[in-house]
């Protein structure tokens, strides 16, 4: 019986069958020769591409109870020129603006940070991944989400030169693109060197296998002390999107015959329909903040209108309609695209970054930031009404956060904040305040910690002093809210709860399993974690789909079910 366990093993090394369905193998030789030159392509194809290029940075030390936690931070948010092979085009922000993340090139990529120690991660090797510079050795064949794949071990061939990847890919085993590659380049020395990373491609449709999200860890906070000098353990995220950027939207309102407007038109109607100066100043409001929203859009830093924008409404309808509130034009609600936690409005357009909402731990808390929002609404905080002139809207994508600015001043924030707590006073989530109330103590105690991830782009800092929640529920905690359960998670990681699609900026709410009992060095609230994406085939399997914790599974568990 153990021969024939360890026959199908011994056979695979020789055919690896392409498809469940297949009825004919290719041996290794001939598949190695397909992801070579599917690789080769690959780099080729990427050049026409200028995606966006956000990398968060933290660097961890030790703590006895949590492990390893954030002790200082770093941020970069440019386009890249692929093009130009690892070219990046940093979107600054002007050294007057009081809440600036951080300046160019110069001043995030120090001695330990370059640019082609992070955008290079996209290309497994930019110096030409073949036969004649690598070993390529087959492992097994495992699923990452939906999607089998054929796993290899890849080592550079002596003296091939600096750079050369040295790790594990997976290949998925119809067109034989690498979906995911794991390791580091080889060649480091005193003055350079790289960092272990895991790089994942997202499926854009069929044939096409975009970078999508990078992990990066380096590092031990466990006393084993790294002799490089000035080196600090760090984790950091590296994500692309944008990559068809206005094209879906642009394609599918021409093809429309249908075009509409926002109240019914009747051009023989003999009623009053002509607009009264107070409508004609709020259709000039709105038209401002149509012309922002679609020039952030166009630009990838705002998400297009979908279902995490109808999350968002939904809870300020629960705040309209417990308050009475009748507020025209309604109040639509906006997704920024970037990792930073803020939020502001513009007009009666609310927005939150999806940083922020991936760490905001359940609804109440949701409640809490959008009734502050609310409350500039309710009171009339009007936004610059030049941007009505679509002139305004030319400019430099380098000038765009020169360009905008959405921060209130501080009366304003006064008065938003009393407003806001009147709202939420009145809502269904006033008698949930616990998590809303951890979550902003979490955010204040990590504060000096994470200086970047809460430096804002375009609007306010999330409050961690005077909050509205406090405002709002002035009694004491219970001791049941003031020490969260044994389970109960004050704030979640980065990423913790919005699935990107990198070619259309589409988002939407991650639909993961329960976990189970969480230790307190598992809640890491705020932190940089690993990805592990749940990959599909576009036109296949919907992007829609649950995205599960575990991304991978062996190929036998999937056999050994009915």
């Amino acid at each position: 019986m153990r021969s024939l366990k360890i026959l199908p093993a011994i056979l695979a090394l020789s055919t690896i069958p392409t498809t469940a369905s297949a009825q004919q193998t290719m041996s290794v030789n001939e598949v190695v020769d397909k992801i070579v030159s599917q690789e080769q392509v690959e780099a080729q194809l990427l050049r026409q591409y200028s995606p966006l290029v956000e990398t968060y940075i933290q660097n961890v030390r030790a703590d006895k109870e949590l492990g390893a936690v954030p002790d200082g931070d770093k941020y970069f948010l440019g386009r890249a020129e692929l093009e130009k092979g690892v070219g990046l085009e940093a979107l600054e922000l002007d050294a007057s603006v009081k809440h600036k993340v951080l300046g160019g090139l110069a001043s995030f990529f120090s001695t330990e940070f370059v640019p082609r120690g992070f955008l290079q991660m996209i290309y497994l090797d930019m110096n030409g991944f073949d036969r004649a510079h690598y070993k390529i050795e087959y492992v097994r064949r495992e699923f990452l989400g939906e999607v089998r794949c054929l796993v290899f071990d890849v080592d550079p061939l002596p003296k091939s030169g600096k750079g050369r990847f040295v790790g594990r890919i997976w290949v998925e085993d119809q067109d034989y693109h690498i979906v995911r590659f794991n390791g580091v380049y080889s060649g480091a020395s005193l003055t350079s060197y790289y960092f272990n990373f895991d790089s994942w491609r997202t499926n854009a449709g069929k044939n096409q296998w975009l970078p999508a999200f990078i992990y990066i860890e380096e590092g031990s906070v466990r006393g084993t002390k790294d002799k490089r000098p000035r080196f600090k353990a760090f984790r950091a995220q590296t994500r692309l999107w944008g990559y068809d950027l206005g094209n879906v939207r642009e394609e599918q309102e021409l093809s429309k015959v249908l075009v509409e407007g926002p109240t019914p038109v009747n051009d023989h109607s003999e009623a009053a329909n002509d607009y009264s100066p107070y409508q004609a100043v709020r259709a000039w409001d709105r038209q401002a903040e149509d012309n922002v929203s679609e020039r952030l859009e166009r630009q990838g830093l705002m998400a297009p209108h979908g279902e995490v924008d109808k999350v968002l409404e939904s809870v300020v309808n629960n705040l309209e309609v417990t308050n009475n509130l009748d507020i025209q034009p309604e109040v639509r609600c906006r997704v920024l695209m970037t990792s930073t936690l803020e939020s502001f409005a513009i007009g009666h357009t609310v927005v939150m970054s999806r940083g922020l909402i991936d760490v905001l731990p359940d609804e109440a808390s949701l409640a809490a930031v959008l009734a502050h929002e609310l409350g500039h609404v309710v009171l009339g905080h009007r936004m610059d009404t030049q941007f009505a002139f679509f002139n305004q809207m030319r400019f430099d994508e380098k000038e765009t956060f020169r360009h905008f600015d959405f921060a209130r001043t501080p009366e304003e924030e006064e008065a938003a904040k009393r407003k806001g707590s009147e709202l939420l006073s009145n809502s269904p989530y006033k008698d949930q305040s616990g998590a809303a109330q951890l979550f902003l103590q979490a955010l204040k105690n990590r504060s000096k910690e994470i200086p970047n991830l809460i430096s804002p782009h375009l609007g306010d800092r999330v409050s961690t002093s005077s909050t509205i929640v406090a405002a709002v529920f002035s009694a004491p905690p219970s001791d049941a809210d003031a020490r969260p359960a044994a389970n109960v998670i004050a704030a979640l990681p980065l990423g913790g709860r919005i699935k990107v699609d990198p070619w259309n900026d589409q988002l939407r709410m991650l639909k993961s399993k329960p976990v189970g009992t969480v230790a307190e060095s598992e809640k890491v609230p705020f932190e940089v974690t690993p990805f592990v994406i749940y990959l599909t085939r576009q036109g296949e399997h919907s992007s829609i789909e649950a995205t599960s914790a575990v991304a991978a599974k062996s190929d036998s568990d999937s056999e050994s079910k009915p």
